[in-house]
């Protein structure tokens, strides 16, 4: 069973949501309003925080910025009715990984909740990979480079491994979403981009010099070339 946050102001929907993932097996916090969900957060450890960016008091990108650094080892999944691609960037800059448009189809909600949930589980009875300087602890899901810690999120860690389960070898885009978001996504892989560019700032501020390098392969997807 997992602990869920689900932030959604509207009545109807927050009181359908809530009860269908508990259906689930899940336990779910149902917050109203972001300066609720910001308190639940820094109070209680989350598995996975379901956020509606369209809240009463708060913007939902400065709640997602608030709880990142209260939740870091949690899967946040903003709920948006948004439909620029602008507002998703954002979003995911701001510290979520994954979103989904609303009106929110339960299948496909729940088939989402399921896989994040699913490859957090997956790691922990992995060995660790190097990488020249960067340790990949699949155990813990750290990363580290000469013993300090990368803090990377969620699916910014779930992208690196999978390109680091391979080293060397071309991993095209579309199994990159398949394998680290979904199967059956279908949001913009945009999100792919903002993941790439985040971890690839994150290596390059670690002020190491051998350090693999996330090679992009343009029409086809990236490559995670070890250190020379």
């Amino acid at each position: 069973m997992a602990r869920l946050l689900l932030v959604e102001d509207d009545e109807t929907i927050g009181a359908a949501l809530a009860r269908s993932l508990t259906l689930h097996g899940h336990e779910v916090v149902w917050s109203q309003d972001g300066a609720a969900a910001v308190r639940e957060g820094t109070r209680a450890a989350f598995d996975l925080v379901l956020l509606d960016l369209g809240l009463p008091d708060l913007d939902g990108i400065v709640v997602c910025r608030d709880l990142r650094p209260a939740l870091p080892d949690a899967v946040i999944v903003m709920l948006t009715a948004r439909d620029e691609e602008m507002d998703v960037v954002l979003g995911l800059e701001s510290g979520a990984d994954d979103y989904l448009v609303k009106p929110v189809r339960l299948g496909e909600l729940h088939a989402r909740v399921r896989a994040h949930l699913r490859r957090a589980e997956a790691g922990r009875h992995e060995p660790p990979t190097e990488l020249g300087d960067l340790v990949l602890d699949f155990a813990s899901r750290r990363v580290t480079v000469n013993g300090g810690e990368l803090r990377l999120r969620p699916r910014e860690y779930d992208l690196l491994a999978r390109l680091a389960a391979n080293p060397g070898v071309a991993v095209s885009r579309d199994v990159l979403i398949a394998e680290v978001w979904d199967e059956n996504w279908f949001g913009s892989t945009k999100t792919l981009d903002v993941h790439v560019a985040s971890i690839r700032r994150q290596l390059a501020s670690a002020g190491s010099v051998r350090m693999p390098t996330i090679v992009t392969l343009r029409g086809h997807g990236y490559r995670l070339d070890p250190p020379a």
